[in-house]
């Protein structure tokens, strides 16, 4: 079992559990580096994400704005932005959290972009989806959702000349738990190869308060189950799918259930097939 973990972690490149306070620094000093990086280049300034209401969105943009706020000090150049953007569908039955992400991120810029008529007017002119079992079409349009949302991102950093980044960590990753060309997609992934609690940790770093760090993680995509929390899909828990990561003994049963998962979802991970 351990051998199988470790192979897994080192595909997901998984970083070890932070040892101290100043491991924790450390790397999300390495993080905003990475991204003030990716600007240079790219030769771009602007950076746009999304804000759901979720930690990791919350941890992405706390990176982003300190990214930004650092190249303007080091440059002077006052050009460089980071955009947080709102994409509810209608009116988020969890907007308060998002709200109170923002006053905590205090990004440079807020759009809001409502995805509902763009789904809506797709959803409508998709013979399959007005006939479908209803359970089906509620999880295709789910993805539709994840997917606009990306498109609406892509949208502003076109128009702006940025970089859109992505939240995906490696509990997420292991699950395969993001929308193909949805959330899935993006310029930059700063939080690539963490697991859930260093997620957490690191929003807290930032002063994030409680009640957002320690959110019950949700996708909330399907209409028929709004608010699902991340792990009733996963059918563990992110305590559980972190010490798979992180090489901590784990249950035959939870063992099975990522490990299954992992492979079943492996093309989420690859490149598009080519001949």
């Amino acid at each position: 079992m351990q051998a199988v973990q470790q192979e897994i972690a080192q595909q997901l490149q998984v970083q070890p559990p932070f040892a101290d306070a100043a491991a924790l620094e450390a790397e999300v000093a390495r993080r905003v580096a990475f991204i003030k990086r990716c600007l240079a280049n790219a030769r771009l300034k602007t950076l746009v994400l999304g804000i759901s209401g979720g930690v990791d969105s919350l941890t992405g943009a706390l990176l982003a704005q300190r990214a930004v706020t650092e190249l303007r000090a080091e440059t002077g150049d006052q050009g460089y932005r980071f955009i947080a953007v709102r994409l509810p569908y209608n009116v988020q039955h969890d907007e308060h959290d998002a709200q109170a992400c923002l006053e905590v991120i205090k990004a440079d810029e807020v759009q809001t972009v409502d995805i509902a008529p763009a789904v809506i007017g797709l959803k409508d002119n998709v013979a399959d989806l007005r006939t479908g079992e209803p359970a089906l079409v509620d999880f295709v349009v789910g993805n539709v959702k994840a997917r606009m949302r990306m498109i609406a991102q892509y949208t502003i950093a076109g128009a702006r000349q940025g970089l859109v980044i992505g939240t995906d960590h490696a509990a997420e990753a292991v699950m395969g738990f993001f929308t193909k060309f949805g959330d899935g997609a993006c310029d930059l992934a700063p939080l690539s190869g963490l697991v859930k609690n260093q997620v957490r940790a690191i929003a807290r770093s930032f002063g994030a308060p409680e009640s957002l760090v320690e959110k019950v993680p949700t996708a909330d995509l399907e209409d028929l189950a709004p608010g699902k929390p991340d792990e009733a899909s996963h059918g563990i828990t992110y305590q559980q799918i972190d010490a798979f990561l992180h090489g901590e003994p784990v249950s035959q049963e939870v063992f099975d259930i990522i490990v299954a998962t992992y492979r079943k979802t492996q093309h989420k991970r690859e490149l598009p097939f080519a001949p």
